[in-house]
């Protein structure tokens, strides 16, 4: 489907669905201590999410899933238009996409170099028709790549070009490096390399999963999550970016804690939490902010503050550039969906 003939389709939609988006704009009391003017992003999609901010904070990319294609697919939108525009090529798995700090580019992985891609869409297609299409969950896709694309969809770039899954990329504050995760020798670790794909060198080696890195605001630290203490446990930790300090910042294996991401200040994160104590049946994600301590040598793990609490998982949290909002990826709208939401934040 042409980008143009798809925002004509979502415009139509929009109007349907701007009562359902207000009656589902409503923060819990213990959320309005901590949020403020709470509205939907994404509208029209059959799931959207995972979105971060261009450095002017006007913009968002994110990726959602085409009405009619079972893989998500890469999208940019002005916060205050809410008509996207597809920037991937349309096939394969999509995911991670993040803005340059210029904002002249943007990094996402990409599967639709899949030899076999129409083979693994007929196959998705297929279990979609026999029960719907699955719960969301992590694909490590050996065919994923990590590209930059221009935000008018022109100049596709391919940055890897290694056997098994590249993704999960961000910048550094300056421009000039990528973290990434990868699984290039045998299982998903951190890797860093050159903003052009050159230049790449591993940054953990450590058995298990090691994913969903982002550099901290001043360039030195580097936070992710890890199930290298239990499988699918996952756990916050940070190392720095030479990669000879490590400290781990959450560790309750009866917890998932995932998706970790700075506050602007460096002063914070923020991420999401689940009680995974009576297994995932139950389980519900919701935010929580942890202060850091930079005083030493690496940072220490200070007051964590729980920021959501509605009955709807609420995931993948960010900070706009000047920490003025958060967005995150939320089943709280009226249907149910997952979709994007945003609000003011009130702390400093």
């Amino acid at each position: 489907m042409s980008r143009v003939i798809f925002s004509l389709m979502l415009v139509g939609l929009l109007n349907g669905f701007a009562n359902a988006e207000d009656a589902a704009s409503v923060t819990t009391p213990a959320e309005a201590k901590h949020l403020a003017n709470l509205r939907q992003v994404t509208l029209g999609f059959p799931r959207a999410g995972e979105g971060y901010f261009s450095p002017d904070g006007q913009w968002v990319v994110f990726q959602a899933y085409p009405i009619g294609y079972p893989f998500y697919q890469i999208y940019l939108q002005r916060l205050d238009e809410k008509v996207p525009m597809q920037l991937s090529t349309g096939r394969g798995r999509t995911t991670c996409s993040y803005f340059t700090p210029d904002g002249k580019t943007i990094l996402f992985a990409s599967s639709h170099t899949d030899p076999d891609i129409e083979q693994t869409e007929a196959k998705a297609r297929a279990l979609a028709k026999e029960g719907g299409r699955p719960r969301y969950q992590w694909d490590f896709d050996p065919h994923m790549e990590l590209y930059t694309i221009q935000p008018d969809g022109t100049g596709l770039k391919r940055l890897t070009n290694s056997p098994g899954y590249d993704a999960e990329g961000s910048y550094s504050p300056d421009g000039k490096q990528i973290v990434f995760t990868s699984s290039r020798d045998g299982d998903a670790d951190l890797f860093v390399m050159d903003a052009d794909g050159s230049n790449v060198r591993q940054l953990t080696n450590v058995p298990g999963y090691d994913g969903g890195p982002f550099f901290s605001p001043d360039g030195k630290w580097v936070i992710f999550r890890s199930d290298r203490d239990k499988e699918h446990m996952l756990q916050l930790f940070a190392i720095s970016v030479d990669g000879k300090r490590e400290v781990q910042l959450t560790k309750n294996l009866d917890e998932v804690n995932w998706c970790p991401y700075f506050h602007p200040s460096g002063k914070y994160l923020v991420w999401s939490g689940a009680d995974y104590s009576q297994g995932p049946r139950g389980a519900n994600f919701d935010l929580l902010t942890m202060d850091l301590d930079f005083a030493g040598e690496a940072p220490k793990a200070g007051t964590i503050t729980r920021i959501t609490d509605h009955k709807a998982a609420d995931v993948l949290p960010v900070f706009s550039p000047d920490g003025t909002k958060l967005m995150w990826t939320s089943t709280r709208s009226a249907d149910g969906t997952s979709q994007l939401w945003i609000a003011d934040w009130l702390r400093k």
